[in-house]
């Protein structure tokens, strides 16, 4: 099964199950990546949220309903997630223009969000830099780890970011990571749980530095096992076309391992790089 393939299993998924309730663990895993990178990958490639796309094709499908069968408006709210009329009304009027029982009426306009299906297409010829690294050791990392509830992850991540600098973590992380760089995996790291798959409501945002000395008072550490990664400059554009552009054709496929963002120095070159494990493709 390629990339598309999974993509478009976790779209059939979450259509299958805008009735019920959709399993957003279930989702990633179909798509076979973290709980927490896929709404931020799907928001990059699809322009909205993974949350907002739900909510939109929900209310889409209810519209049909209104128009199309003799099911109380109650039933219909009831029916895609909504615990009242009045919640339901103020969703529907925001996507549609109009009040739901107004829907029912010939010649109303209304909105449709379609089903988003994943397909590779010719874009312009842009290159996408990136380079394989062999990292053929282990790497011990010494940081704080912070706990994220998944969901919140997009959200709270920059958050902790700020915190940890005007609190001075930010700058204990920084004079350590100058001080003995051991390899290329080096400068200020972020790194999301322990494997690529994060499946549990929370887990634990790693804050650190590659440092192979003793371990700082209030903090611990973190080993990265030997693996193959590929690096990519600009971490918010690399995210935007990892998943659609790279990965694709690359012959490699994600490894059980963390994602990690590499901040360096103000004088390094490019100022900050994307390390995804990847391994090659069966």
């Amino acid at each position: 099964m390629d990339w598309l393939e999974r993509m478009n299993s976790a779209m059939s998924y979450i259509e299958e199950n805008l009735a019920n309730e959709i399993d957003l663990e279930e989702v990633a895993k179909l798509a076979y990546c973290s709980a927490y990178h896929f709404p931020r990958v799907f928001s990059f490639m699809v322009g909205v949220s993974l949350a907002e796309y739900i909510r939109r094709r929900r209310l889409s499908l209810a519209a049909f309903d209104l128009q199309n069968t003799e099911a109380r408006v109650i039933d219909i709210a009831l029916k895609y997630g909504y615990d009242s009329p009045d919640s339901f009304a103020r969703a529907f009027y925001n996507l549609h223009g109009v009040k739901p029982n107004m829907a029912r009426n010939k010649g109303v306009p209304l909105k449709a969000f379609p089903k988003i299906s994943f397909q590779i297409t010719i874009k312009g010829a842009v290159e996408m830099d990136y380079r394989i690294e062999e990292l053929g050791f282990e790497c011990t990392v010494v940081g704080v780890k912070k706990p994220v509830v998944t969901a919140d992850a997009f959200a709270v991540v920059p958050k902790l970011w700020e915190k940890a600098n005007e609190e001075g973590l930010l700058q204990r992380l920084i004079d350590l990571a100058w001080e003995k760089p051991k390899c290329k995996l080096e400068g200020i790291l972020g790194i999301c749980g322990k494997q690529a798959s994060i499946t549990d409501e929370k887990f634990d945002y790693f804050m650190g530095v590659r440092y192979d000395g003793p371990v700082p008072d209030g903090m611990e550490k973190m080993v990265i096992p030997a693996a193959t990664w590929a690096v990519f400059p600009n971490v918010l554009e690399a995210w935007k076309r990892l998943y659609t552009e790279w990965l694709p054709s690359s012959g490699y496929e994600l490894e059980d391992l963390p994602c990690i963002e590499c901040f360096y120095a103000p004088e390094h070159n490019p100022e900050n790089e994307l390390w995804v494990p990847v391994k090659a493709r069966k």
